[in-house]
């Protein structure tokens, strides 16, 4: 599969499954913009790839305005941004709630209607969503309310744009081998007083398959949901979770 001529926009571009995303899509011949608040990041990431990098906050209007600007138009936008919390709900401030909506719904929302109005023709918006979008775990109500929000607004809005040559999908792993996941596993070995070995196993444990998955997995599925041979998929979500959705 070539995507030459593509310009591929990825949020969250910096690191875990953002910067694998890059690499797959500039092997597949792609021109790639990664974007993110952390500028030594996302060059760390853009430099060896020939990729083009621009900082941005995907939970600020203003700022996903002046994103795609610098990007130029796209062909193709991954929402991938986003970041994890958890705790007890009864011990959830507002302001938790809040930056888990944002960065993880909001975000979505901002960089997909912004992409709507820059496609010069067919285009395909893909979100990273998650497992938890699909169904509850304990402990991270905010963070899997907000990927359900996710996985709703891709279904209505594929439906807006079935006739226009857009497909609109999600891609929802389970626990990933990436830097989030190992931040969760801190929290967990800190919280339960596990092993950090103990901890991860936890998180091993909630897949069939009993391991985590890898970053170059999500970019399998993206290559997949971005090439001519997907044109009939829209709406959906693709789990990435060893048959645990």
């Amino acid at each position: 599969m070539t995507l030459a001529g593509k310009r591929v926009l990825v949020t969250g571009g910096g690191s875990g499954a953002g910067a694998d995303l890059a690499r797959g899509f500039v092997e597949a011949g792609a021109e790639v913009v990664i974007t993110g608040r952390r500028a030594d990041a996302l060059r760390a990431v853009a430099e060896p790839l020939g990729a083009r990098w621009v900082q941005a906050d995907v939970t600020d209007e203003t700022s996903v305005q002046r994103m795609f600007q610098a990007a130029g138009p796209c062909d193709i936008v991954i929402a991938n941004a986003g970041a994890a919390d958890s705790g007890v709900m009864a011990k959830t401030t507002l302001a938790q709630w809040n930056a888990m909506i944002a960065v993880n719904l909001t975000g979505v929302f901002l960089t997909f209607r912004e992409a709507l109005g820059q496609f010069r023709g067919d285009g395909r918006l893909i979100a990273v969503a998650s497992t938890a979008g699909l169904k509850g775990y304990a402990k991270v109500a905010p963070y899997a309310a907000a990927k359900h929000g996710v996985v709703g607004l891709v279904r209505s809005l594929a439906l807006e744009v079935a006739r226009k040559g857009i497909t609109v999908n999600a891609i929802c792993p389970g626990f990933l081998d990436t830097p989030m996941t190992d931040h969760s596993i801190a929290v967990i070995a800190e919280k339960t007083g596990k092993s950090l070995t103990e901890a991860r196993a936890a998180l091993e444990g909630l897949s069939p398959q009993g391991r985590l998955y890898q970053p170059s997995e999500v970019t399998a599925a993206a290559l997949y949901l971005a090439s001519d041979a997907a044109s009939g998929v829209n709406g959906a979500s693709l789990t990435i979770s060893g048959g645990e959705v």
